[in-house]
């Protein structure tokens, strides 16, 4: 665990030579449907750097559909944002410790405050398609960790972190007063890449889930480790299996994000505006 708090300061040490920027405030991480919201959360912004995510140690490129290997920063309020294109998965092939290199890195950079994102699938038919939702909590049935090994190195806090208020209430607040109209909800991380069955999400709605997904548990996680305060937002994709009257497929996940783009990427940057001027 030591080498990848390690490889997370050197991966912070190398972005801050290819962005000029020395520190930064705030890491948003897109997920899948949510790429094409890095140019309306940008904007026109005359500063902003991309960088190669594999330009940086540490960083595999992607492999899933719809995810880009890129982390962009920007300034948003006249504040420094990271914003990752992208992300890997478990399902991928990687370890924990490779999953959550991103807010590590981020947190290594100066943020302290990760606003996760994710496309998921819905178990609550009166939420449409195209929704944005807070999450609220999450059950990680993931049966990973990100802090399972030895101990984390003495500068950080034990690895039997606290996750009692894992996504931020603070946050979501700051986030409602953006749009009051977005609910909540509990993400069920499941490992993938398959999707779930339909008993297994009868059995995410009696643990009280209302939206699975196969990301975001593992890196808020490890970003409530190293101190920052996290925001999660899934946009309900597709209702899951066996809710849903059509087959599930990954293109349309990619599909749903993109018409929503405008509407949830003028969100996002309205709620970053907000947390940065809190």
């Amino acid at each position: 665990m030591t080498e990848a708090f390690a490889l997370a300061a050197a991966a912070a040490d190398a972005l801050s030579a290819r962005t000029g920027v020395e520190r930064h405030d705030i890491a948003v991480v897109l997920g899948s449907g949510w790429g094409r919201t890095a140019d309306v959360i940008t904007g026109d912004d005359a500063s902003a750097v991309t960088v190669p995510l594999t330009d940086l140690p540490g960083f595999p490129p992607p492999s899933a559909i719809g995810h880009g290997g890129v982390v962009r920063s920007a300034s948003v309020n006249n504040r420094r944002v990271l914003l990752f294109l992208g992300r890997v998965h478990l399902y991928e092939g990687h370890p924990a410790s490779v999953v959550a290199h991103g807010v590590r890195t981020a947190a290594a950079a100066g943020c302290r405050i990760a606003v996760l994102t994710n496309g998921a699938g819905s178990l609550r038919t009166d939420w449409s398609i195209g929704q944005p939702v807070l999450i609220s909590d999450h059950v990680n049935l993931t049966g990973h960790s990100p802090l399972t090994g030895p101990n984390p190195p003495a500068s950080f806090g034990s690895r039997f972190v606290d996750l009692t208020d894992l996504y931020s209430r603070r946050l979501r607040q700051l986030a409602r007063e953006v749009d009051p109209s977005l609910p909540e909800g509990v993400y069920v991380g499941y490992p993938g890449p398959h999707f779930e069955t339909p008993a297994e999400i009868r059995m995410a709605g009696t643990i009280g889930g209302d939206l699975v997904g196969m990301s975001t548990v593992l890196e808020a996680i490890a970003a409530r480790h190293v101190g920052m305060e996290v925001l999660g937002l899934s946009l309900a994709t597709n209702l899951a299996a066996g809710i849903s009257a059509v087959p599930i497929d990954a293109e349309h996940v990619l599909a749903v994000g993109d018409g929503a783009a405008a509407r949830v990427g003028a969100l996002a940057r309205d709620v970053l505006e907000r947390i940065l001027a809190s």
